[in-house]
């Protein structure tokens, strides 16, 4: 490479090319002196191609040019021309085109990649930025020491030019995200901490810019962003994405940002700081870590350098070498590597733990969490097993994560019984069985160890033992000796021991599984001691083998019996379709029988004593057995007979089904007809199983219940729907086996769970058919009989079932069925009670559950700490709350952990069924208090209610006694007193448990009252009188119309006078209707109650509103005498008034209260005062307009009395007078009066007078309108007097003495006419001497006396 006796240099250039033939024609020489020559002059004294090298290989066939690397090898005397040299190819631009002939050449770039220069008597070869040695050049030749690194192993420097291997090779630099810090020697602000705060943004800015321009000299540089500031000074904190820089490239970059930033920052230069993630490769073995493992934590880093350490972060301590501890640094083919081993590893050495290496101003960090597994193992307690060839587990059970295949079991003792040994999710078993050859005869227990160890293979080990005492077994004999059944039929198995002695007896399945105890008795006799299992109905899960155990102490003896059920349907499992049916004489009947579980049955139908085979048919989920009656062929026309289905199994046992009755009519009786539902005539009830109907069913289970269906004219109508949803049903049939199974506790929890989930799911459908909720209640009611102890969990299923069927959506469902006389709320708080009673959670506590219509509480009493009682409840919703107290005194008569249970209900006050003629109504919570264990003597238990409503009286404290109405239950007070009464709340005790509320009579007088009486006598009475004055003022006015409607006032003064009278007249009707709903509790017709408010409420409104018409009527004619409106404009008014204002009231009020259950009072069918003061909807417009009315009557009084200037009052004058008192006489009823004392009559505690006095003015309101607004109006009398006069002079002398008497009070010429037109600025000299002024002054005057009278 050198000439001899020269010293001279040389380095290594790379050209990229890109060749447009398939191989490189390319005169290397020439290009190098033409570069060489071009940039300054020099010539080369050495020049050779090192290697010419394809970088992408293309088949030679291939048209596409090439691309390749060429490596060349340049020699120079003069050491400075390097850096010109380096300049010229950095200011070149690339692609450089050579043609050489007709081959084409584009130069992509020349990059230096190595330099060689000379040192003393030897030569330093070094890469140039960017390339580095291969791995293999560094083993294979020697190293210099690098003046740029701190590293002595640095080989980035060789001594002489490689004689074999590639020259430097590019280095391909992966982006990474250096997380640095620098600080700024200020004070630190508090808006640094705000990133939205002007000074943040400020700093960040300005930081930004000069972070950007300084790392922007960092090789592969991409962003910089400023991640925060945090006291200490201020400490900045920012990511720089670029790729690996070294040292020197960062020391520059700080520099140069030292700089660039202003001055007013005070940067602390020393403060860099640099970490590196994702650098180091981080390994632990072993990978499941169990305490007392030797461990090994590996960090691996291609940073040479040895400067490590570890520390861990959990405990922020620094590790150093110990006796616990051992770290190793070292290099290996320039890796660092650092190995920390943990000896004999604890649990408190679990947690992150941190390997930093330290390399100039950067830290590279790696991190990892171990966690350590406890070798702690839960082991059988201390066994004794009886002798008798069954299998008892043995298990070793352990935490998370155990590698269960690492224990091992052995055991030590004078016997050797071997067993087999089997993993599960967190315990390994060991199974034994030992019979009578291998215990040793005569011995009262031989004890053996089952020891199980366990070994990690890394240190870890752990071990237990479990002592086991194999007894001899006692003599049990089983009868009888074969037991073959078929479902539906009754067995019973007798084990008798042959000592009497016993602690316990109970029965056991093959898997170990406890039989309930309801389907056994043990009897003790002198010499030996029965047990008996007795199986009423046995289903297919009775088939297999049980086990009687006799325990006596610590032994137990044990006898098995195999039974063999063959399978055969239940009666109430088989499906007929149809259940009943009227077949024409001439037609063909399809009876089928179903079961949803195909069999090998025979099965025919039976109908009047004749046998039919049937066709075997697979529907959906079910299998269907088919026979088709041909009525055409039979005798039994007109006749009716019965059609049942028989199921013979492979045993020849039967059952048959529930009858079918077929009625064979003519034909011309039939009216409906439909192919599914049947036939039948007009008026006929036919009823379906549910599934056989046309109802869909999206479900893969069948639906449930009936549907009844009635013929009206020719089509088939639903009359009722008692149909199950699917989900239900299927739910409810597994319950109905597993009340019948062996197993019956462990799958509880399961059926609990599944029915809160349907129950969610269907609550629509359960809405809509009472038929869903009644199968819920059996559901909870066939459950509550399985347990004899319940978990959390299943009281969790339980009351989420509950809390949804008491909710509101479905109060009207709860109606249906107590107008079915079903007692479904007795049984579903019977329920529920049972549940509560066995509710036992051990040593924890009782938990709280907490549902809008549903709640519960409790305590587990503790013989060492006793309190008191005391358990509060509150439903925001319902705003009811109650208290329950139990002095800590009858607490310490309980047994020890005993469990109390209180459940509280808001919405049950509604739903358990009262008798119809108790005018007492639950006011309160429905509280139940059970305990676990039974009471044996009188137990006082106090409860506060507050109650749902204040106003009203008399309160009960009652419990509920599922004695009472025939077992249906209902409310009893026996042994429950009063002991408080407040504004709000009720104070109750009771010497019993159960489910206890108040009872509340309404906020009127007692109804043995004289009062009461009085006022029901005068209310009926004064209706009746009302009406029929109402009804006589109607007629009336239909007689006189046309006599007394001849001019415009007087007409609408009529108009007015009649729709007051039909307003109040439909009002009184309806008010007659709420009182018949109420006495009938209203509860139970909540629609017609709806009704018959918003009617009351809307035709009362219509009285005021065309009260308010007369009277504004009054004011019109009175003081705008001048001004005149037609007929129909003053018709539309008075009707939109008198109407249209009180519907907009009544349905504002109606769809705001009504959708949140509060328009109607509890108590009655009229607006509501205690929840939503909806009654204001009706008085605020009936006081406004007796303000007005009143007003307006003041007014006219006024202006009428006022005096002329000049006049003087006359007898004229004083007759107009009486004729204004009459009129405040008929107005001053008609304005409010009545309602004025009704309003009194709505505060609690009102006095009596009140309630007599609205009574009387309301009762005898249509009465007043009869004679004040009708009858004692002249023009009416004079009327009535022409209608029904004997001659036609006594009309015409009626007539005309009315005339005299009228014409000289109301002409333009009398005083007082004159003082009406004084009222409108008229003096005492206006002529009125005309005519037609006359005339229309003669008009008004009498439309005002039209009014008035």
């Amino acid at each position: 490479m050198n000439s001899p006796g020269k010293s001279v240099f040389c380095f290594v250039f790379l050209i990229v090319t890109y060749s447009s033939q398939a191989t490189l024609n390319l005169n290397l020489e020439s290009i190098a002196h033409s570069l060489i020559h071009q940039g300054n002059g020099q010539e080369s004294e050495n020049f050779r191609e090192e290697s010419l090298r394809h970088k992408r290989a293309v088949a030679t066939s291939s048209p596409e040019p090439e691309e390749y690397d060429i490596d060349i090898e340049i020699s120079f005397e003069n050491v400075s021309l390097l850096e010109p040299f380096k300049a010229y190819l950095k200011n070149l631009s690339f692609p450089m085109q050579v043609i050489d002939g007709n081959v084409s050449t584009d130069i992509l770039s020349m990059k230096v990649t190595t330099v060689c220069r000379p040192h003393g008597n030897e030569t330093f070869c070094s890469c140039e930025s960017g390339y580095k040695w291969l791995p293999e050049v560094c083993l294979s030749n020697l190293t210099c020491q690098s003046s740029h690194s701190s590293a002595p192993e640095d080989c980035s420097c060789l001594k002489e030019m490689p004689t074999k291997g590639p020259y430097c090779q590019q280095v391909i630099l992966k982006d990474i995200t250096l997380r640095m810090s620098v600080k700024l020697k200020m004070d630190f602000q508090d808006d640094l901490k705000n990133s939205s705060s002007a000074l943040y943004r400020s700093y960040k800015t300005d930081l930004e810019r000069a972070f950007q321009k300084g790392y922007s000299i960092l090789p592969g540089f991409k962003s910089v962003v400023i991640t925060g500031f945090r006291p200490g000074s201020i400490i900045v904190k920012y990511n720089v994405q670029t790729t690996t820089p070294t040292p020197t490239q960062m020391t520059e970059a700080n520099d140069r940002i030292k700089s660039l930033i202003n001055s007013t920052y005070r940067l602390d230069p020393p403060s860099f700081e640099a970490t590196l993630d994702n650098e180091t490769k981080f390994s632990i073995v072993p990978e499941i870590i169990y305490e007392g493992d030797r461990v090994t934590l590996k960090c691996e880093n291609e940073v040479q350098s040895t400067n490590v350490t570890w520390r861990h972060f959990e405990r922020a301590i620094d590790i150093q070498n110990s006796s616990e501890y051992s770290i190793y640094n070292y290099l290996s083919h320039q890796v660092s590597v650092s190995i920390l081993t943990i000896h004999n590893i604890s649990l408190i050495d679990a947690g992150e733990y941190v390997c930093t290496l330290t390399y100039d101003i950067f830290d590279y960090e790696g991190r990892k969490k171990i966690n350590v597994i406890s070798t702690e193992i839960e082991a059988t307690e201390d066994l004794k097993v009886m002798c008798d060839n069954n299998p008892v587990s043995l298990s070793c059970c352990t935490g998370k994560d155990f590698n269960l295949s690492n224990i091992e079991w052995n055991q030590e003792g004078l016997i050797s019984i071997p067993g087999i040994s089997a993993t599960d999710s967190r315990c390994s078993k060991h199974t034994i069985k030992a019979d009578g050859t291998q215990c040793l005869s005569g011995s009262a227990g031989t004890e053996v160890f089952y020891i199980c160890n366990f070994h990690s293979g890394y240190g870890a080990n752990s071990s237990r033992k479990i002592k086991v005492t194999f007894t001899s077994v006692a003599n049990l004999t089983v009868t009888p000796d074969l037991i073959a059944i078929s479902e539906g039929q009754n067995f019973s198995i007798k084990c008798i021991s042959d000592v009497s002695s016993y602690d316990s007896v109970f029965w056991n399945t093959s898997a170990g599984t406890k039989i309930n105890p309801k389907f056994y008795a043990t009897k003790r006799y002198p010499d030996r001691a029965e047990s008996v299992l007795t199986v009423e109905t046995a289903t297919r899960e009775w088939n297999g083998v049980y086990h009687c155990i006799f325990r006596y102490k610590n032994s137990y003896s044990i006898a098995t019996k195999d039974v063999t059920v063959y399978p055969l349907p239940l009666k109430h499992h088989i499906l007929l379709d149809p259940l009943e049916a009227d077949i024409p004489c001439k037609d063909i009947c399809r009876l089928q029988c179903c079961i949803n579980e195909a069999g090998d049955y025979k099965v025919t139908f039976q109908i009047d004593g004749l046998s039919f085979p049937t066709v075997k048919e697979a529907q959906e989920n079910r299998v269907c057995y088919e026979y088709h009656l041909m009525a055409n062929t039979t005798s039994w026309c007109s006749k009716t007979v019965q059609a049942s289905c028989i199921f013979i199994n492979s045993v020849n046992k039967s059952v048959q089904s529930a009858p079918v009755i077929l009625r064979l009519v003519p034909e011309e009786n039939i009216t409906c007809q439909d192919p599914i539902i049947g036939n039948g005539k007009s008026g006929k009830m036919i009823q379906k199983l549910c599934q056989f109907s046309n109802i869909p069913n999206k479900s893969g289970h069948q639906m449930g219940g009936t549907i009844t269906y009635i013929c009206e004219g020719s089509k088939w109508k639903v009359r009722s729907n008692d149909c199950i949803s699917a989900p239900i049903n299927h739910l409810l049939d597994s319950t109905k086996a597993l009340v019948m199974s062996p197993e019956q506790e462990e799958k509880l929890s399961i059926y609990l769970q599944d029915l809160s989930s349907s129950t969610g799911k269907v609550q629509n459908e359960i809405k809509s058919s009472p038929g869903n909720l009644m199968a819920i209640i059996t559901i909870l009611e066939l459950l509550s009989t399985v347990p004899t102890q319940v978990n959390t969990d299943m009281m969790t299923h339980v009351l989420s079932t509950v809390n949804i069927i008491l909710g509101k959506p479905l109060l009207s469902t709860w109606q249906v069925l107590h107008q079915q006389q079903a007692n479904e709320s007795s049984r579903l708080l019977d329920s529920v009670e049972r549940f509560s009673r066995v509710l036992h959670e051990g040593v924890s506590d009782v938990p709280f559950i907490i549902h809008p219509n549903v709640q519960m509480r409790g305590l587990l009493t503790t013989a060492d700490q006793v309190t008191d009682y005391d358990q509060h409840f509150l439903f925001p919703d319902s705003k009811l709350w109650g208290q329950v107290i139990i002095d800590k005194h009858q607490i310490e008569s309980l047994e020890p952990n005993s469990s109390i249970i209180t459940l509280a209900y808001p919405t049950l006050k509604a739903i358990l069924p009262q008798n119809v003629q108790d005018k007492n109504f639950v006011n309160g919570l429905v509280m139940t208090t059970t305990v676990s264990r039974g009471v044996t003597k009188q137990f006082k238990i106090s409860m506060k209610f507050k109650k749902n409503d204040l106003s009203l009286v008399a309160p009960q404290c009652v419990f509920w006694n599922y004695h009472l109405s025939n077992y249906t239950g209902g409310w009893d007070n026996s042994g429950c007193f009063v002991e408080q009464v407040k504004e709000d709340s009720v104070f109750c005790s009771c010497n019993h448990l159960t489910s206890f509320s108040i009872l509340m009579s309404p906020d009127s007088p007692d109804p043995n009252t004289l009062l009461k009486v009085l006022l029901d006598i005068i209310s009926y009475i004064g209706l009746g009188f009302s009406i029929l004055s109402l009804a006589a003022c109607l007629v009336v006015e239909a007689f006189v119309w046309k006599s007394v409607t001849k001019n415009r006032t007087s007409y609408m003064r009529h108009v007015c006078i009649v729709n007051i009278a039909a307003s109040l007249l439909i009002a009184d009707s309806w008010f007659i209707v709420s009182s018949a709903i109420h006495d009938q509790r209203y509860l139970f017709s909540q629609t017609a109650c709806v009704a018959a408010t918003f009617f009351i409420h809307f035709f009362y409104l219509s009285v005021f509103f065309w009260m308010l018409a007369l009277g504004l009527m009054l004011f019109y004619r009175l003081v705008f005498i001048l001004h005149d409106t037609s007929k129909s404009i003053q018709k539309a008014i008075a009707f939109s008034l008198g109407y249209g204002c009180p519907l907009v009231i009544s349905i504002i009020t109606v769809g705001v209260t009504q959708p949140k259950d509060v328009y109607m009072r509890k108590n009655a069918c009229w607006l509501n005062w205690d929840d939503t003061k909806a009654l204001l909807a009706f008085v605020i417009p009936a006081l406004i307009i007796v303000v007005i009315n009143v007003s307006i009557t003041f007014v006219v009084i006024t202006k009428i009395l006022r005096p002329s200037i000049g006049d003087k009052p006359s007898i004229q004058e004083k007759n107009s007078l009486f004729q204004i008192t009459k009129s405040i006489g008929v107005l001053t009823p008609l304005l409010g009066l009545t309602w004025g004392f009704g309003l009194a009559t709505v505060f609690q505690g009102s006095n009596a007078v009140f309630h007599i006095v609205f009574t009387l003015l309301n009762a005898f309101q249509g009465l007043f309108i009869l004679l004040f607004g009708c009858l004692w109006d002249k023009k009416v009398q004079e009327a009535l007097l022409h209608k029904f006069s004997l001659s036609r002079w006594s009309s015409q002398h009626t007539k005309s003495t009315s005339l005299a008497s009228s014409t000289p009070v109301f002409s333009m010429s009398s005083p007082i006419s004159r003082r009406f037109n004084n009222l409108f600025g008229k003096t005492g000299t206006y002529n009125v001497s005309t005519p037609e002024t006359t005339s229309s002054s003669v008009e008004n005057s009498s439309s005002a006396y039209s009014l008035l009278n």
